[in-house]
């Protein structure tokens, strides 16, 4: 099988420094890709940076930070000529059911999971603008498409908000700038230290069932990379199992 035309794509790529961000940085960067890797530990995004040797850059950021995310955005431009593709991967759960939720919770979920990919999106516009072409991809979750687990609410409820940003970001920009993409890619579980990072506690994502390794998702998204898809399931059914879950509510999706 011929491998997706990422050679000498410049990606970066946010929450690179483990899980999905490190396993599509190596997988990437094995692809021919030039790869800035963002997270806001030093030595864990060093080691990733090794790892995927001379074609990658490290650059401790916190993109929590609209700052940080321009600053990054304007050293990624200086050392490798422009970006090509920014990979909003950093985010985080919660353990905590709707009727516990307080503001600081929903506030948390929210700033972790849709203002860094918001940054991402503003910050690069001027740069894809002018090129007349970019690719920003929002790595989602399946409890963006579905709320089905209550123990993940306000996190399911910040990635319905980052997949419905993303959707209206495409239709504003390509009114102007058709060359400019804006993708959503869902995974369901995933076998990171996700569930043992998120805010309260909780299960380990690896004790879930029916998740996937970061493997198979970082396969998809080197995908969304070359083929620039606006909206991809990592998991073969996934589409078929959002069509049941709304079906059985009583709902057309």
């Amino acid at each position: 099988m011929t491998a997706p035309a990422t050679h000498d794509l410049v990606a970066v790529i946010t929450g690179a420094s483990g899980g999905i961000g490190a396993a599509t940085a190596g997988l990437l960067a094995a692809r021919g890709a030039r790869v800035v890797l963002v997270a806001r530990r030093r030595e864990a995004l060093a080691a990733v940076a090794e790892r995927c040797g001379g074609r990658a850059m490290a650059i401790v950021a916190d993109v929590s930070e609209r700052d940080d995310v321009r600053r990054v955005v304007a050293e990624a431009i200086a050392a490798r000529g422009g970006i090509d593709v920014w990979i909003n991967n950093a985010g985080q759960g919660i353990t905590r059911a709707p009727s516990q939720l307080t503001a600081a919770d929903v506030d948390a979920m929210v700033r972790a999971n849709v203002m860094t990919a918001l940054y991402g999106m503003q910050e690069t516009l001027p740069h894809f603008r002018a090129r007349g072409t970019g690719h920003v991809i929002n790595v989602s979750s399946m409890l963006g498409r579905v709320p089905i687990a209550p123990f993940r609410s306000a996190y399911s409820g910040a990635k319905h908000f980052l997949n419905a940003l993303t959707s209206m970001m495409r239709t504003e920009v390509q009114q102007t700038h058709p060359g400019i993409q804006y993708s959503v890619v869902s995974p369901p579980v995933v076998y990171t230290d996700f569930g043992k990072n998120a805010m309260h506690g909780g299960p380990d994502s690896r004790d879930l069932p029916g998740g996937q390794s970061v493997e198979e998702v970082a396969a998809v998204i080197a995908g969304v990379a070359a083929s620039r898809a606006a909206d991809v399931y990592t998991r073969p059914g996934s589409q078929a199992q959002v069509g049941r879950y709304y079906a059985e509510i009583g709902v057309d999706p």
